[in-house]
């Protein structure tokens, strides 16, 4: 089912617990001590530190020692001596410009955001010796930020740039069609990566059995200037106000349209526009596929016969190692799902849960080339480009199949 009333979402959950982290700072030498020790804070050096803690929000983030406390860093533009963030709500860092009623206009966005600035393409140069002749380096290019003159990335012949009003302009069809109201907009690392979002007029319940599980569906656009990553769309509940955010965005996006930064890129616009323009359609969809799910009864035994399925077990003779990863993810979903059941109930939504956090952040994975030794990093890769969205796709359409016995 759809509403129009306001609804609990993570993001409130999110500024809720970082609040309260920043209000207990007081204290904090000994739990700092005692979280390194524990190895869930690992020091990077120059007073930072990388959260490992997979049952917290901020696992994977950097936080910083400031005035002897560990404290997150929002990772919001500051070269221009202002705070890149434009947001509807206050943000939890309570940085940035905040437009209580919102706005739908872009221009105001951009200038509130911090984005109204362009980037251009240079010329590689380089000296083969320190006093000799500047050359040019054929087919490479530096991405440079007009307002600061900052160098952003080194990116190929065929790269073009995208300016911020060129990505997200189309946006403002949304707005014109479904009167949504620009939620946020920022940049992060220094204007190498910016944002929009915006929310959707409508909010998705799963309300079957009394769960009232609440969707709060947004929309977020995401642009690179440094060449690291595809432009891209994303149908998501989270409201991106930060670094953290952003990544939570990517992470949990339950649609994407991306396109890489190439000269007939923008001949794609109109098809992304499409479909965005049937997001509200597919949430509609969306909720009445999880309603489904969630009224459907599911026992232990039948999601072991769903992950069979999914997951066949190893033949008589397999390698020892092969048995072992059997029976390791067996065990591994098992707990998802007592987990998700718990607070869900024994449902086939419930096991699509366990069945895509699995997928997402508790299989085993191998980071090779620039990856390697940070799972981190790959787990988000592999999240953004839909590496798993097979198996999850999957699973869905197999716990559909329940709905109809």
């Amino acid at each position: 089912m759809t509403n129009t009333l306001p609804a609990a979402d993570p993001n409130a959950a999110f500024t809720a617990e970082r609040r309260n982290q920043l209000d207990a700072a007081a204290g904090r030498r000994a739990d700092i001590e005692a979280r390194i020790a524990a190895g869930t804070l690992v020091p990077v050096g120059n007073g930072r530190y990388r959260v490992n803690d997979p049952n917290s929000w901020d696992n994977g983030e950097v936080w910083t020692v400031t005035n002897g406390e560990v404290l997150p860093e929002h990772g919001l533009d500051t070269t221009t001596g202002t705070v890149a963030l434009y947001s509807r709500v206050p943000a939890w860092h309570e940085v940035g410009t905040v437009i209580p009623e919102g706005t739908a206009d872009i221009d105001t966005v951009l200038d509130a955001g911090g984005i109204g600035f362009e980037v251009v393409r240079r010329p590689v140069l380089y000296q083969n010796v320190l006093a000799g002749p500047t050359k040019v380096l054929p087919d490479q290019f530096v991405t440079v930020r007009q307002d600061t003159e900052t160098g952003l990335g080194v990116v190929g012949a065929r790269y073009e740039v995208f300016q911020n009003r060129d990505i997200f302009e189309f946006l403002q069809d949304l707005v014109a069609s479904h009167e949504v109201i620009w939620e946020s907009a920022g940049a992060l690392r220094d204007g190498r990566r910016v944002f929009v979002c915006l929310r959707l007029p409508q909010t998705v319940t799963i309300d079957a059995a009394g769960i009232s599980d609440q969707i709060v569906p947004y929309i977020a656009a995401i642009n690179s200037h440094d060449g690291s990553s595809l432009a891209q769309v994303v149908v998501t509940p989270w409201r991106i106000e930060c670094g953290n955010t952003e990544r939570f965005a990517v992470r949990d996006a339950f649609t994407r349209w991306g396109v890489r930064h190439t000269r007939n890129a923008r001949d794609r616009v109109a098809e992304a526009r499409r479909t965005l323009g049937l997001s509200v359609k597919y949430f509609d969809a969306f909720a009445a596929e999880e309603e489904a799910l969630a009224r459907t009864e599911l026992t232990i035994t039948e999601f072991h016969q769903v992950l069979q399925q999914l997951w066949p077990a190893p033949e008589d003779g397999a390698p020892k190692r092969t048995v072992t990863h059997h029976t390791n993810r067996r065990d591994t979903l098992g707990e998802l799902w007592t987990a998700n059941s718990d607070r869900l109930g024994c449902t086939a939504y419930a096991a699509e849960r366990a069945i895509t956090e699995y997928a997402d952040w508790k299989q085993p994975i191998r980071p090779t080339g620039s990856l390697r030794g940070r799972d981190l990093a790959a787990r988000a890769t592999a999240v953004l480009e839909g590496s798993n969205d097979d198996i999850k796709s999957r699973a869905h359409r197999q716990l559909l199949t329940l709905t109809r016995r």
